[in-house]
């Protein structure tokens, strides 16, 4: 019994985590990304006291409804249905530079997968090396096109997060923030009678190189031993809780950002590279509808490699609209990220 008190209140206390900044408690916010592992292993504690003394199993019972707003959050359950019309079709694509070694060509295979979405705004991550060509073929789909590179100039590597829209873009902000090669940018459309803030984001990455992800999933995966995952565990907590520090003041920027143009109509995408418990998303989803939470359905994975299966990819939106079916597609593999895609209806 006392075990599964300790870990019905390991999974609360795990699913409020995203109130703490990590400012203040960089080791302590890393916390959200365990809730999947603490949710299953009540679940089946549950299971388990329901048939072996039923009385014991409020303790689990009560733990679950405690943290379901962190359930919900994480694992939403929503029946699809087909969007009414005149919506606006939304997708957000971190496009991995167009580089993803699996891919024979990810760039013809991003850009023909995009002109079969035929959505109505397209927000790009890591969108640089554009050939000219390709630029033509898509201009053909979203006649209005932009890029706000974000990388700091004495960098080699370059980063960019880009907009493809069928509506003109009337203006473009860079949202200014401490980074050296990520950003977010606003771009205004005009949409019809109406002017729609889009923000765009690509908030501080990780930096767990291929060798760090290998390491983790052997670790996850019981292929470590005892001494060598613990070392791995302190260094892997380092690079996170430095690299989450860096995300919170960015995610407050952005969120100040948004505060201060709340008279328009808004739309919030892009990789957040942070779980759906953490600061950075429940910061920037403040005021704002989480679009796969309140339309989307389960674990919606939207990044894929190395053992770091999490969403990380969002879509949220203003109370001018309401979202439907927002999903990640996950058929097209042209990146180490799937995009998210949300259609949205004026209210």
């Amino acid at each position: 019994m006392g075990a599964t008190v300790t870990l019905t209140a390991l999974m609360v206390l795990v699913g409020w985590s995203d109130r703490l900044n990590p400012v203040d408690h960089p080791i302590l916010a890393c916390a959200g990304m365990l809730y999947p592992f603490f949710l299953i292993a009540n679940l089946v504690l549950l299971v388990v006291w329901i048939f072996v003394k039923w009385r014991r199993s409020w303790v689990s019972l009560a733990g679950l409804l405690l943290s379901y707003p962190a359930t919900r959050t994480y694992i939403p359950l929503h029946l699809s249905s087909t969007p009414p019309q005149d919506c606006i079709k939304v997708i957000s694509y971190n496009v991995d530079l167009y580089n993803l070694q699996e891919c024979d060509n990810p760039q013809v295979a991003i850009y023909s997968y995009l002109e079969q979405q035929n959505a109505d705004i397209v927000c790009l991550q890591e969108d640089v090396s554009i050939k000219p060509d390709y630029l033509k073929e898509i201009a053909k789909i979203y006649p209005y096109n932009d890029t706000v590179h974000v990388t700091r100039p004495q960098l080699v590597s370059i980063n960019a997060v880009g907009i493809h829209s069928r509506y003109p873009i009337l203006k473009k902000e860079r949202i200014w923030y401490e980074s050296e090669a990520n950003g977010s940018a606003a771009f205004f459309l005009q949409v019809e009678d109406d002017t729609v803030l889009v923000v765009n984001n690509h908030f501080e990455t990780t930096h767990l190189n291929m060798a760090d992800r290998e390491r983790y999933r052997n670790m996850i995966n019981g292929d470590m031993k005892r001494g060598e995952a613990h070392a791995e565990t302190r260094m892997l907590l380092g690079k996170l809780s430095t690299a989450m520090v860096k995300r919170a003041r960015q995610a407050n920027a952005v969120h100040q950002y948004i505060e201060r143009h709340r008279r328009y109509p808004i739309i919030v995408c892009g990789d957040f590279n942070d779980t759906p418990i953490s600061y950075v998303r429940r910061t920037v989803a403040q005021g704002l509808t989480d679009c796969y939470v309140e339309s989307g359905n389960g674990l919606g994975i939207s990044y894929n490699q190395k053992g770091f299966y999490f969403r990380i990819d969002e879509i949220m939106c203003s109370d001018h609209f309401v979202p439907y079916n927002c999903h990640v597609d996950n058929k097209i593999k042209a990146s180490d990220h799937f995009p998210i895609i949300c259609w949205l209806k004026w209210k």
